[in-house]
């Protein structure tokens, strides 16, 4: 290991008690996307007082860019917290730890940049609110607060390791059925059922699961299904996610789901519109010669990604606004063990995130993340393989 990565090290060994104490603030306090304003006050406070230049409300109000070093002397390398929780169950995608290790990761760049001697680059550590639906990196990037990133790096718990997941494509749907209100005693046949409209669209997208492809997921709920038993329901909405592996195949499932929307109300009589987000979510695009880099790294810490390792190649894990910043600049998502077999968005997992377990493993993925980022600062050759790989990928010509 390298003097810089040496010292890298050390200096997140050193405050590896104040990231834990950080990390379990968020995790006793979890708040909602756009709502962080907590955990914005938290991390700011902690990476000022390590030194970082910070500017608070960066573009949105719990978003923060602190930064350190010089961009004019070599590579600008960003690396990304998130701090959003989930409604009822609080850090079940233990965001929390992905703030922790972004800010270890901080922390152990900025010691090797000191010990360097000399300006080699500068660092961004980016607070992105908002992911769990909000797609705060998608606000972000439209306002330009991805500009002149050389990389953008992160890694996320889960019940196993994987270097570079697949993580989907996603359109969010809303499906509002509009009807007739009428008594449903005395009088069913003046009535137009939505309810009936929304359970037979429900039913119809789960009969179709049959035919789509292994990659492909389609899951929703109904949010509104009427007021009192003895009204028959005017209007009825349900909300849907639609995932595929890119946007190609997107929209060629969203296609298909919208014929289930429409068949439902042709049966039933209703009317019905569909209102799609106008922030989907991209694929993420691992940069495999930036992922090979965090790698090394991580084994060389002791990280063993087969020990506790979950079967890579086109299983979904889900998706991520990451997606949209791997689009704009040669992006890392890895997935990292924290000591559980408990899976994201349960309550089992949320309380995993919080428990001291956790730590070992999180604070690891803090060093890989620095170390890769010495890496990319270190060695040109380096960043213009990364750089050529971005360049030529074909997703994002498509």
């Amino acid at each position: 290991m390298t003097d810089l990565k040496k010292a890298a090290c050390k200096a997140i060994d050193n405050i590896a008690l104040e990231l834990n104490n950080v990390s379990q603030e968020l995790w006793k306090n979890p708040e909602l996307n756009y709502k962080e304003h907590h955990a914005h006050a938290v991390l700011t406070d902690f990476l000022e007082n390590q030194g970082f230049h910070v500017e608070r409300k960066y573009k949105l109000d719990t978003a923060f860019r602190a930064t350190f070093g010089d961009d004019s002397a070599g590579p600008h390398v960003a690396v990304l917290c998130e701090y959003d929780a989930l409604p009822e169950i609080g850090h079940a995608c233990g965001h929390n730890l992905i703030a922790e290790l972004g800010v270890a990761a901080g922390v152990g760049i900025k010691a090797a940049m000191e010990t360097s001697g000399q300006p080699i680059g500068k660092l961004v550590l980016l607070g992105t609110p908002a992911e769990e639906g909000g797609g705060g990196k998608i606000v972000l990037i439209d306002k330009l607060g991805f500009e002149n990133f050389d990389v953008a790096m992160m890694s996320h718990p889960a019940p196993g390791d994987m270097l570079k997941p697949t993580m989907l494509a996603r359109q969010r749907v809303t499906v509002t059925y509009k009807g007739k209100a009428s008594h449903a005693a005395a009088f069913p046949w003046e009535g137009v059922n939505a309810l009936d409209a929304a359970v037979t669209c429900y039913q119809t997208v789960s009969c179709m699961r049959q035919q789509m492809k292994p990659t492909w997921r389609v899951h929703g709920i109904i949010t509104k299904g009427g007021t009192r038993p003895n009204i028959i329901p005017e209007e009825a909405s349900l909300e849907y996610y639609i995932r595929a592996p890119n946007r190609a195949e997107l929209n060629v499932l969203r296609e298909k789901i919208v014929g289930c929307f429409e068949s439902a109300a042709t049966a039933t009589g209703c009317k019905v519109e569909c209102d799609f987000s106008d922030m989907p979510y991209l694929n993420v695009i691992n940069n495999e010669v930036l992922a090979s880099s965090f790698e090394t790294n991580a084994k060389e810490l002791g990280l063993d990604f087969n020990e506790h390792g979950v079967p890579s190649g086109d299983i979904p894990m889900g998706s991520t606004d990451m997606g949209n910043v791997s689009y704009v600049v040669p992006s890392i998502h890895p997935f990292f063990y924290i000591g559980t077999d408990e899976v994201n968005h349960t309550r089992g997992f949320t309380g995993a995130t919080g428990a001291p377990v956790a730590q070992p493993y999180t604070i690891l993925q803090g060093k890989a993340m620095a170390m890769t980022a010495i890496d990319v600062f270190t060695n040109k050759e380096l960043l213009h393989r990364i750089k050529a790989e971005f360049d030529n990928e074909p997703q994002r010509k498509a």
